[in-house]
């Protein structure tokens, strides 16, 4: 099954995100070895979001990812740094269904 996560970001996000992400893009890339993690990236023009699309058999791999926890709606560690620092607003994880 495929997911998608959603990130809703402050207004200043690319500046704020410096200091955590080489953090956040070393998780992303371990997932992607894993081959959990698709396609990730921010939303541009303008920047107010980002999206990571997932390859798990459920919300859980993508959960202990550390990068959403759909279970409990609670923030991941990566998702507490940006949400506890103000760069994160909010995350939204998906199912997605698709025929190609």
């Amino acid at each position: 099954m495929h997911y998608l996560l959603f990130y809703e970001v402050v207004e200043d996000y690319v500046e704020r995100r410096a200091a955590f992400r080489s953090e956040h893009l070393a998780h992303a890339r371990l997932a992607q070895k894993r081959g959990e993690l698709l396609l990730a990236g921010a939303l541009a023009d303008p920047v107010d979001g980002a999206i990571l699309l997932f390859r798990a058999e459920s919300p859980a791999v993508v959960a202990a990812g550390q990068f959403a926890s759909s279970a409990s709606d609670t923030y991941s560690i990566i998702a507490k740094r940006y949400t506890g620092n103000g760069i994160l607003s909010s995350n939204n994880l998906s199912p997605v269904t698709g025929t190609c």
